[in-house]
């Protein structure tokens, strides 16, 4: 018990939260302890990958976009952001996986693109590292996909793939039933936290889930939730 006390305590002398860790900790102390601060190394699922290869899709059209006065490049080359992650992550994916994927991109990308493309904002920032924010003694980081900006006050957002029928049920906030609230709903309130205390002189007023993948009837899903002091104290 002595070692182990020892072997933690170096640990967390390290150790900064982020989003993902606070949520493995209230979902199971144990798997924080092995994913959070041991890192047991694990292997990467098909899904993770998959959301990898969009995020990295999504991150390249808005740089190019920056780079390219402010005009967005085409559909074509959005996909092929898609595929050349793809491609490059193969060792993650069977052969039957990865085709399934490459195929899923193909289906779902061009139509998500067409979809916003003349509503996607252009003063952005995009793949933002905070670090360096204590909040009561607690070291906190996080990295935001995507910052919307009008003047100080910015729009969050967060790319979710996967269900977006089951993604929406994670925005709940607390309730009698579950008194943490939605995994998706502390991870809006904890990018405020961290946006209005970094040294960026902005405040986030609201955050975005933005579901890449159509529901059930074919739409694309955007769920917005401003965020009050009330949530912060919570």
């Amino acid at each position: 018990e002595h070692t182990e006390a020892a072997f933690i305590d170096q640990l967390l002398d390290k150790f900064v939260m982020n989003v993902t860790a606070l949520n493995n900790y209230l979902k199971c102390p144990l798997q924080f302890y092995f994913n959070n601060l041991v890192r047991v190394p694990s292997g990467k699922s098909e899904a993770t990958e998959f959301g990898s290869a969009v995020h990295y899709a999504l991150q390249k059209l808005f740089q190019q976009m920056q780079q390219n006065n402010n005009q967005f490049p085409d559909q074509s080359e959005f996909l092929a952001a898609f595929k050349w992650y793809m491609d490059r992550n193969k060792e993650h994916f069977t052969k039957e996986q990865y085709a399934r994927r490459i195929e899923q991109g193909e289906q779902v990308l061009p139509a998500y693109y067409e979809r916003y493309i003349h509503e996607w904002e252009k003063i952005v920032a995009i793949e933002t590292n905070i670090s360096k924010v204590t909040i009561k003694d607690i070291p906190l980081k996080g990295k935001l996909d995507k910052l919307e900006f009008n003047g100080r006050q910015v729009n969050v957002v967060d790319y979710k793939t996967g269900d977006a029928e089951k993604g929406i049920k994670k925005l709940n906030p607390p309730s009698e039933k579950d008194p943490n609230g939605g995994d998706y709903w502390r991870q809006a309130v904890f990018y405020k936290i961290l946006v209005d205390n970094s040294s960026r002189n902005c405040e986030a007023v609201s955050a975005e889930f933005d579901f890449i993948e159509p529901d059930k009837k074919k739409g694309y899903l955007k769920e917005k939730r401003m965020i009050t002091p009330q949530d912060i104290a919570t």
